[in-house]
């Protein structure tokens, strides 16, 4: 992955150093339980575990690129360099797969760490900010229209539960690729016995795979980015919905905007929501990555390479990538511009429409059929979406002018059905669900 969407973290952990000083322990390690049961001398298990480095990642590469067009022999000569006469029990009775497929679990497995790491923290920013807003009003809305009232501590927590979901998604996933194989070049064992894969996979806190050819089963990895990909699209959701109401004329939420900032090269006010549109951008990459990897599942036979190449960029790349995703989306939530006086006044430009159902309701318990009631209110409701200027309670008094309604509700009855309370009264049971603590403050 590029360096601009990489956290120094992942780029570590995904350094070519890293994955060489993977292979090695497990080299090491498989050399350790042969000289325990005899097959290599103990001396040399000793020796190489003392002596053996990667002394120079670049040469490695110069060899592989000049010379053996394979890595993992490259590596095999730079490393036996620093090991002397025991070097020639590096490798014994591995093959290459046995090496870079159980280094490529370690690693997915401390990918995944820090992807719940970040994911844990933006829990706790999405629980503070719905605990901040439980009583902040604001206008739901369906197909981009407003609906009913709701507050944006409710859309907030519909956010923290996905998350939730994504963290055991995250879980899940981390069990399918924590495994490892050493079961030779077709996957029977027939140079090492099942005891050395157990010993070294142990050793690397890896389960042992049931059954596996040449390499690990790509099945594991189409899963695993598969939910990557899922959080990625959480997170879009997220950009999305906040990117939304950024825009002028609604102006609801705003992502952070630093000081020295700017957001156009030629248009000074702009303050663009780049960071959100960046973020619902790199889903795609997640996406695509995710597809790639299934196409890895049929491979010929008990192994080619074609899925080789694919996932040297794939799964670097998007642990990498939700890394980063993550890490930006919680710096713009915590720092998220929420302006409660532009929610209201959103909410009242309809003049009453988001009370219609109320409206409804209250027709039909007074009377009316439920027919007569939805084109009475539907009418009125009509006649203020035509007016340009209309008044906040534009939808009351066009149901006070028609006269049926007028016979079937008292005033007092029709005014009740414009408070929004009822619409939050259960505002504090949807948060605790979610485990987010109540304030003190009420609910309007």
């Amino acid at each position: 992955m590029i360096p601009r969407y990489t956290t120094a973290e992942m780029r570590s952990l995904w350094s070519d150093r890293t994955k060489f000083e993977t292979w090695l322990e497990i080299e090491i390690l498989a050399a350790e339980v042969q000289a325990e049961h005899g097959l290599i001398p103990a001396a040399a298990a000793r020796e190489i575990r003392a002596r053996a480095h990667v002394s120079d990642v670049d040469r490695i590469h110069e060899i592989e690129e000049t010379q053996t067009r394979h890595d993992v022999v490259a590596f095999l000569r730079v490393v036996g360099e620093t090991v002397g006469e025991a070097a020639r029990f590096l490798h014994h009775g591995l093959g290459s797969s046995d090496v870079v497929d159980t280094a490529t679990s370690v690693v997915l497995t401390k990918a995944t760490d820090l992807l719940v790491a970040e994911v844990d923290r933006m829990d706790a920013t999405l629980a503070a900010l719905a605990a901040a807003h439980r009583a902040t009003l604001m206008a739901g809305r369906t197909h981009g229209v407003q609906a009913e009232p709701l507050t944006f501590g409710i859309k907030v927590a519909v956010w923290l539960a996905e998350m939730r979901r994504n963290r055991e998604r995250l879980s899940r996933a981390r069990d399918v690729v924590r495994v490892g194989k050493i079961s030779g070049e077709v996957g029977n064992y027939a140079h090492l016995p099942p005891w050395a894969e157990a010993y070294i996979c142990a050793r690397l806190d890896l389960a042992v795979a049931e059954a596996s050819s040449q390499v690990l089963q790509r099945d594991r990895h189409a899963e695993y980015l598969s939910q990557l990909a899922v959080v990625g699209g959480t997170l879009e959701k997220i950009a999305t919905e906040i990117r939304s109401l950024q825009r002028t004329e609604i102006l609801e939420l705003e992502e952070p905007f630093a000081a020295g900032q700017t957001g156009s090269s030629a248009m000074p006010h702009k303050r663009n929501p780049i960071v959100c549109e960046r973020v619902a951008g790199l889903a795609r990459m997640l996406r695509g990555n995710a597809l790639a990897a299934m196409e890895n599942q049929a491979l010929w036979g008990e192994r080619d390479i074609s899925h080789s190449s694919v996932e040297r960029i794939v799964l670097s790349g998007s642990t990498s990538l939700l890394h980063y995703m993550l890490r930006k989306m919680n710096a713009v939530l915590a720092g998220l511009n929420v302006y409660p006086g532009n929610m209201r006044r959103n909410l009242e430009r309809t003049g009453g429409l988001v009370y219609s159902h109320r409206v409804l309701l209250a027709l039909i318990e007074h009377g009316m059929s439920r027919d007569a009631a939805y084109r009475a209110v539907q009418a009125a409701a009509l006649a203020v979406w035509q007016h340009p200027d209309r008044a906040p309670d534009a939808l009351r008094r066009g149901l006070l002018a028609d006269p049926a309604v007028a016979a079937a509700i008292s005033v007092d009855a029709l005014d009740a059905c414009f408070d929004p309370a009822p619409y939050l009264a259960h505002v504090d049971e949807i948060l605790s669900r979610v485990g987010v603590p109540i304030g003190e403050g009420a609910v309007p």
